[in-house]
C-alpha cells in the first residue's frame, strides 16, 4: 500500500497531493491497450478512489468484463495472475516515478535469478488468454486442477477476500472451501456469485502459501 509521495514531509514531485482524477471505462480501456502494445507496467486502481492502494502489472489480455495482469510485487517480482474487473477500476496509471521504481527492482531480480519464482513465463507461452473468458478461464483452471486462489468481491470491495479452493464451479455461482488465517480450527464454506466477483488472482505467492496451510493443516494434498 502506497500511504502517500513523502520523504521528510518534503513532497518527491508537485503532483504528489494533487486529486488523481477518476477515468472513463472508455479511457481506462484505452490506457490498457497501450500499455499491454508497449509491454509497460501499470498500476490499476481498483480499491479506493484515493489511490492509496492498487495492482502493478503488465496486461496480458482484456476481455468485456476483466483485465488480466502479470502481476509483480513491491521487490520487482512476478507475483503471480490477476484478473480485474474494469468496472471497478478508477484509473490506470502508467510512467508514474513508482512504476519506474519497481521496473528497476524487476531488473535487479532477473539479474540476480528471482524475478520469476513461480515459472509463469513459462506456463504463458503455453497458454494464451487473448479472445477467451478471463474469469471462466482463470476459475475452471484452479477448479479443475484443485489450485488455490484468493477471490475479491464486490461486497467487502478489498477489505477483506477468500482464499481456498473451489469445490464446485456453475455458471452463475461457485462454492469456495476457504480458511481464515486468524482461525484454523475449519475450513469455511463460502457461495460466491460470479457476478459479484471484483478480483482473483491465482498462480503466486498467496496461493503457493495457501496450498501449504490447505495441505499442512487441513491435509487437502
Amino acid at each position: 500500500m502506497i500511504e502517500d509521495n513523502e520523504i521528510n514531509g518534503q513532497p518527491l514531485c508537485p503532483e504528489g497531493n494533487k486529486k488523481m482524477e477518476l477515468m472513463t471505462q472508455e479511457q481506462i480501456r484505452a490506457q490498457l491497450a497501450v500499455s499491454k502494445q508497449q509491454g509497460s507496467l501499470v498500476e490499476v486502481h481498483d480499491f479506493d478512489e484515493a489511490g492509496e492502494t492498487f495492482d502493478v502489472g503488465f496486461v496480458l489480455a482484456v476481455d468485456e468484463l476483466f483485465v488480466l495482469l502479470l502481476g509483480i510485487d513491491w521487490d520487482g517480482k512476478i507475483n503471480g495472475l490477476t484478473a480485474v474487473r474494469l468496472a471497478s477500476i478508477h484509473r490506470v496509471r502508467s510512467q508514474t516515478d513508482y512504476l519506474t521504481t519497481v521496473s528497476l527492482k524487476c531488473k535487479v531480480a532477473q539479474e540476480n535469478g528471482y524475478f520469476d519464482l513461480w515459472h509463469l513465463q513459462d506456463f504463458l507461452h503455453d497458454h494464451d488468454y487473448q479472445g477467451k473468458n478471463i474469469l471462466r478461464t482463470l476459475l475452471t483452471d484452479s477448479y479443475q486442477n484443485d489450485l488455490p486462489l484468493v477471490i475479491g468481491t464486490k461486497k467487502y470491495k478489498g477489505g477483506d477476500d477468500f482464499t481456498g479452493v473451489i469445490s464446485d464451479l456453475g455458471t452463475i455461482k461457485l462454492t469456495l472451501h476457504y480458511f481464515n488465517s486468524h482461525d484454523l480450527s475449519s475450513l469455511w464454506e463460502y457461495e460466491i456469485l460470479l457476478a459479484q466477483i471484483d478480483y482473483v488472482r491465482v498462480r503466486g505467492t498467496q496461493t503457493a502459501t495457501a496450498r501449504k496451510v490447505l495441505d499442512q493443516v487441513f491435509h487437502q494434498e
